[in-house]
Parts: C-alpha cells; structure tokens; sequence
C-alpha cells in the first residue's frame, strides 16, 4: 500500500484532484501522519516500526473505526433471500426510492458484487449478460446494473471497489462491457477507463429496430475480448421491459 501526502494551488478541488490522482479502490487517507498500531492493521510490525521512525512527526494510534469489509462474488442464484433483500434495501436507500422493480429485475440473473462492513451490506453492484449488435455481430455483452454505496460509506473507494471486481469478470468473459450512467454517475466510470459511447444507439424492439436517442451520450462501453469498437457504427441493444440501456 502506498500513500502520500500532496498539496494543490486550486484548494477549492484540492480533493478531487487528489481523488483523481489515488487508486480508485481505496479512499484518501487524512490522517497520514498516523501509524496505525492496531490488530486490524494486516501489516508486519516491522512495517508500522519502520514507517513511524521515517515520519518525524508520526504518532502510533489505535484506530477502533478501521474499517473492515468483506467481499463476496456470486450469482444471483447463488445468493440467500436475505442477501438479495439488503441489497435491494441498499439500493431503496442510495437511490431515495427511485429504483423502481424493472430496475431491480435488470440486475437479476448474473453475477453480483457484495462488500460488507460492521454495520452491513455498504456496497453493491451486479452484471448481467445482454446482447449488443456492432458491425453485423451480435456481441456477448456484460452490462452492469445495480450499482450502490450506503449513504454513510460514500467516498471511501467501495465503489471503485465493486468497479474492479465487476470488470475483471467483463474482461474474461464478455466481448464488451456497457453501462448507462447519470452525470452524476459518470465520474466513478470514466476514471476507471470507461468510454462513453459517441454513436447512435438503437433497440430491436417487438416492432422492429428503433433508435434511442434519449440514450445517446449517457452510454458507456469497455471493450473486452471482441476488442475495439468503432463508434461511426451504431449499438443495438437487445428489448427488454422499463428503461432499455
């Protein structure tokens, strides 16, 4: 684990752009001048003695707060009732009660992303395979859904947390990965490398192919093993109840 302490001339962003600058998994650490000295902390004593007799002003403090989390990957099916219930309260909460049933559907039946703290279920997120036509192929696509931290555990990383665990399975066993994000969203997607789509999008609906233009410019891709898109061909997405992409 490596941490350092920065300063910034714009002061007013200094934490975005600290953000911006830190692994996206792991929040930015405040107190660097502590070493932690707590059974919590997974580093040899040797390492704790060595980084308190490198900072001067350094001192050993148990931190009763550290936060432990438990990651668990696993399919829907895999899942118990009671898992499936927190997340879905998880994601009633993070998103005031505007994440409807369709919503909660489209994140069923594939693979989901769980991280656990002291008080619960913090962080959730899930992908589920679709199909997406590029260039005359109908693409294996891992789309993500259902993508959640707990109002109290916000900016401390959890989110880019579930981001990697979600991607390492879109890189192995999925041509591509897509998603759709509010602007607010987008942020957590573009600094991990996400790509927002810039072409048409369209549905093969029940009556025919049909363009999304209220989609257009809130896609993003990852290409995976079908390799490179090319963004003057248009995405067509496979039909599905409620919101399309």
């Amino acid at each position: 684990m490596l941490q350092w302490p920065a300063e910034f001339e714009d002061r007013e962003r200094a934490l975005e752009h600290a953000e911006h600058m830190a692994d996206p998994w792991f929040g930015i650490n405040h107190a660097c001048g502590r070493a932690l000295n707590d059974a919590r902390d997974l580093r040899p004593r040797t390492a704790v003695d060595s980084l308190a007799g490198s900072l001067p002003h350094a001192r050993r403090a148990r931190d009763s707060g550290a936060m432990t989390l438990r990651l668990r990957l696993a399919h829907t099916a895999d899942l118990e009732p009671a898992e499936l219930d927190a997340a879905r309260a998880l994601l009633d909460e993070a998103f005031g009660g505007g994440f409807s049933e369709q919503d909660w559907e489209h994140g069923l039946g594939g693979m989901h992303v769980l991280l656990q703290d002291r008080a619960g279920l913090a962080a959730h997120g899930s992908v589920v395979m679709r199909r997406i036509r590029h260039r005359g192929r109908w693409l294996r696509a891992g789309y993500v859904e259902a993508v959640a931290v707990r109002p109290d555990a916000r900016r401390t990383g959890l989110g880019g947390r579930v981001m990697g665990e979600l991607e390492r399975v879109i890189d192995r066993a999925y041509d591509l990965g897509a998603l759709s994000a509010s602007e607010a969203g987008a942020p957590l997607y573009t600094a991990r490398g996400w790509q927002r789509w810039g072409g048409r999008v369209h549905a093969l609906s029940p009556d025919g192919i049909v363009r999304l233009p209220e989609e257009e410019g809130d896609m993003y891709v990852r290409p995976a093993l079908a390799g490179p898109l090319d963004p003057a061909a248009e995405l067509v997405l496979d039909w599905r109840d409620g919101d399309i992409a």
